[in-house]
C-alpha cells in the first residue's frame, strides 16, 4: 500500500484507501472501538471535538497503556512524553506533523458547524493513518461521507439500549441521576443554585469552565456525591456519564450568530447521554423548555434525522498581496472544490473561508 500520508491534499482516487466509517446514534459504542483499534496499532492518534472528552479518554488510554506512551493535546492542556506512542487531541489540536499506523476522528458531522466544521472537514478528506483510519459520527453523515470519499467502507451500529420519552416534569420532581441542560451560563448557575437549595446538590459542567474545575465536577457527579448534573450541551459531544434521564430547561440557544431552535439531530446528540451501554434511558423537557412534538420525540427515539447537506471548508492558501493574487487563490480554491466533489460547484466566499453550497453538496 502507497503511503498515503505523504500528500498535503489527498486525489480523490486514494482518499477512501484504508478508511472506515463507523456511523450510529450515541451509546453504540464507536469510541470504544476507536481506543480498542487504535491500541492494535503501533501508534495511533484520535481526534476529539470536546477537552473534557479528550481528557476522559486520555485517562482511559494511560489505564491501558501508561502514562509515558500517551500524549494528550488540547487547546487549554499538554501532556507529552519523552516518546509518545499514542496521541489524544481535540480535532482543532491534532498534530499534523507525525507519522501514525492509525489514525481515528470522532463526531464527524461537526463539519457542519460554521466555527468549527471547516477542521473537520480539512481532518475527513486529508489526514490518514498508514494502515488504518477511522471516521465516527452520526447516520446523518453518511451520504456526505460517501460523496467526498468513493468507495468508503461504512459500518452502522445499533444503540444498545432504548431511549424513550418521558414528557415534562419540574425541575423539582426530575429523578435522580438527571442532567438538566441549558444554553446559558446564567440559566446554568441558576438551575444548580435551585437544586442547591431543594434536592441537595449539584455539578455544573460548561466549556468556559477551566479544565481542573471542569474534571472537579464531572467526579462531582460520577463519584455519586451529587445525584444531578447541570450542563450545557457539551455534555452531547460523547462523554460517558452515569446519566439516567435528560431533561431539556431549554431548546434556544445563541450559535455565534442568532437564537435559534435546535435542531432534532442536535436534540438527539443531546438527548442521547441517557442510558449506558445496556441500561435504557429516558429524555423529557422541564424549566421553560417548549414542549416536543409528537413528530419531534419520534425522531429523537428512533434516531432517525435528516441527512447532512452542507459542510464548511476553508482556502487556507490565500494570497493578499494584490486583489488580483487574491482573485486567483479564488479561482484556485473553486477548482479544489470542484475536485473534492467531481463536478462544477456554486460556492458562498467570504475572505477567509468558504461554505459549499448547501443545493450543490450532493
Amino acid at each position: 500500500m502507497d503511503d498515503v500520508t505523504r500528500w498535503a491534499v489527498l486525489p480523490r482516487a486514494v482518499r477512501a484507501r484504508g478508511v472506515s466509517a463507523i456511523l450510529g446514534p450515541t451509546n453504540t459504542g464507536k469510541t470504544h472501538l476507536a481506543i480498542t483499534r487504535m491500541l492494535g496499532h503501533e501508534s495511533g492518534i484520535i481526534g476529539l471535538p470536546l477537552r473534557l472528552l479528550a481528557r476522559e479518554v486520555y485517562q482511559r488510554v494511560v489505564a491501558q497503556v501508561g502514562a509515558e506512551k500517551v500524549a494528550l493535546v488540547t487547546g487549554e492542556e499538554k501532556i507529552k512524553p519523552k516518546a509518545p506512542r499514542y496521541w489524544v487531541a481535540t480535532v482543532e489540536a491534532m498534530p499534523r506533523d507525525i507519522d501514525v499506523a492509525f489514525v481515528a476522528i470522532d463526531e464527524v458531522q461537526l463539519a457542519t458547524d460554521l466555527d468549527r466544521g471547516h477542521v473537520f472537514t480539512d481532518r475527513i478528506l486529508n489526514r490518514r493513518g498508514r494502515h488504518e483510519t477511522l471516521l465516527l459520527g452520526s447516520n446523518a453523515v453518511r451520504p456526505l461521507i460517501e460523496r467526498l470519499l468513493p468507495g468508503v467502507h461504512v459500518q452502522e451500529r445499533p444503540r444498545l439500549s432504548t431511549l424513550s420519552f418521558a414528557g415534562e416534569r419540574k425541575i423539582s420532581r426530575l429523578p435522580p441521576r438527571s442532567a438538566i441542560v441549558a444554553f446559558s451560563a446564567e440559566e446554568v448557575y441558576a438551575i444548580a443554585e435551585f437544586i442547591r437549595r431543594h434536592r441537595g446538590g449539584a455539578a455544573v459542567v460548561m466549556g468556559a469552565l477551566s479544565p481542573r474545575t471542569r474534571n472537579a465536577q464531572v467526579e462531582l457527579y460520577q463519584s455519586g456525591d451529587v445525584d444531578f448534573l447541570v450542563a450545557t450541551d457539551a455534555i452531547g459531544m460523547g462523554l460517558n456519564l452515569d446519566v439516567d434521564h435528560v431533561a431539556f430547561a431549554q431548546n434556544r440557544k445563541f450559535d455565534g450568530y442568532q437564537f435559534r431552535q435546535l435542531t432534532a439531530a442536535e436534540l438527539g446528540q443531546i438527548a442521547g447521554r441517557a442510558g449506558r451501554h445496556m441500561r435504557d434511558g429516558t429524555f423529557g423537557v422541564t424549566g421553560r423548555a417548549d414542549p416536543f412534538e409528537d413528530a419531534l420525540v419520534e425522531a429523537l427515539e428512533s434516531h432517525r434525522f435528516d441527512a447532512v447537506k452542507t459542510i464548511q471548508w476553508r482556502n487556507r492558501d490565500l494570497d493578499f498581496a494584490s486583489i488580483a493574487a487574491l482573485k486567483a487563490r479564488r479561482v484556485k480554491s473553486f477548482n479544489i472544490c470542484s475536485a473534492i466533489l467531481k463536478k462544477p460547484i456554486g460556492m458562498l466566499v467570504s475572505v477567509n473561508f468558504l461554505h459549499l453550497a448547501k443545493r450543490n453538496v450532493l
